[in-house]
């Protein structure tokens, strides 16, 4: 039974959010907690509905041995803001069109995902879309310490729920 549910979210869910989905899976794994924590991505456009990931991000996560090859690009919906505990945007711009679209009860659930990074020198995962593959290793590195960051968060939290 799930406690906890994560969304990841960026422009059109086939780089940075997928990138991010297929990295806390594996962390939520490893940590033996993936009948606890529901994790899904979406994007604040319609761009690339029904797609899979960017096979530059499938290639780069697989080099880390990350599978991100049964997810398809979906657009976030008014409903998610209910249905999940974080909203997690990979970038300032995405974080302001959920501001824009969350209601507001819901709106302590978004969030920037680097805000859960040990580091505070970076607050954007960049968008790696119109760059080379190494942009694609970029956004690993990053959503790797925001996720670590995260999971010690659900952890924290789960603790105290369970309390």
């Amino acid at each position: 039974m799930y406690k906890v549910s994560v969304l990841f979210v960026c422009m059109g869910n086939i780089c940075r959010s997928p990138t991010a989905q297929g990295v806390f899976e594996s962390l939520v794994a490893e940590a033996g907690l993936e009948t606890r924590v529901r994790i899904d991505s979406a994007g604040t456009h319609a761009y690339h509905v029904g797609d899979p990931p960017d096979q530059r991000a499938t290639a780069a996560a697989a080099q880390r041995g990350i599978d991100l090859s049964r997810q398809r690009a979906r657009r976030i919906e008014t409903d998610d803001f209910a249905r999940f505990d974080y909203v997690l945007a990979m970038d300032s711009s995405n974080y302001e069109d959920l501001l824009r679209i969350c209601p507001q009860p819901q709106r302590h659930k978004v969030r920037l995902l680097l805000e859960f990074a040990a580091t505070d020198t970076v607050r954007d995962v960049p968008d790696p879309y119109y760059g080379g593959a190494q942009g694609f290793v970029r956004v690993l590195d990053l959503v790797e310490q925001g996720t670590r960051g995260l999971l010690a968060d659900i952890r924290r939290r789960l603790e105290r729920d369970s309390a």
